[in-house]
């Protein structure tokens, strides 16, 4: 928005169920108050909504996973109360069905926690310039998983409804890996690997990781 010529600084709601990472947000962001002015700050999605109602916000910058309730559902209520208010997801799960389930609730962007202070500034004002904006190393990822299928290619278990990391992660399930090993395997945390798991049981309507295993093996799933 500009007045005058005068392009005023992006109003900011952030949204994060844990202290530490407002105030580290709110520290990081503190030297771009020419371009990002932080409006407030909320722990949970309800919090988040009741802030709405009484300020004019440019973007919401929520975490996926939130105390009571989800980054998704939030984005969901926000998009459908406040049209004008853009909503971007700061995560630490890098995983496709995040970005897609984020989108599809109108999500304007989906960044990785990892990001650059100056980087954060410079993707929100895309976003409050139009953009959609999804971290480059998911984009690629994605990118890449949509020409293999549109090629025909598929990775093992995409017929049981597996993503392709929902595939690597219970390939080395199998092979006898800790959660610890796979995250260093992959570069992931370990809470994203049970996330992924826990998906994976879901997919293939087993209880444990030894029945995953055994029903991976007894498909063939790794050939």
């Amino acid at each position: 928005m500009a007045i005058d010529g005068e392009t005023l600084a992006i109003r900011l709601l952030l949204v994060d169920d844990q202290e530490i990472i407002l105030d580290g947000l709110t520290s990081m962001l503190r030297r771009f108050e020419g371009q990002v002015q932080i409006s407030g700050r909320a722990k949970d999605a309800e919090a988040a909504l009741e802030f709405l109602e009484d300020n004019t916000i440019d973007i919401v910058l929520s975490d996926i996973r939130l105390r009571n309730g989800s980054g998704i559902d939030l984005c969901r209520d926000v998009t459908t109360r406040y049209p004008a208010t853009a909503v971007v997801m700061l995560t630490v799960y890098d995983d496709e069905q995040y970005l897609y389930q984020a989108l599809r609730s109108g999500a304007k962007g989906f960044l990785l926690k990892q990001i650059g202070a100056a980087e954060l500034v410079e993707q929100l004002m895309r976003v409050r310039d139009g953009d959609i904006v999804v971290d480059p190393h998911l984009a690629g990822r994605v990118a890449l998983s949509a020409a293999r299928l549109h090629s025909g290619e598929f990775w093992p278990g995409a017929h049981l409804g597996l993503t392709q990391r929902e595939s690597e992660v219970l390939d080395l399930v199998t092979k006898g890996h800790s959660n610890k090993a796979i995250a260093a395997k992959l570069y992931l945390g370990e809470e994203t690997v049970k996330t992924h798991l826990s998906s994976i049981y879901r997919k293939l309507g087993v209880r444990d990781r030894t029945s995953a295993v055994a029903l991976a093996m007894r498909e063939a799933i790794f050939r």
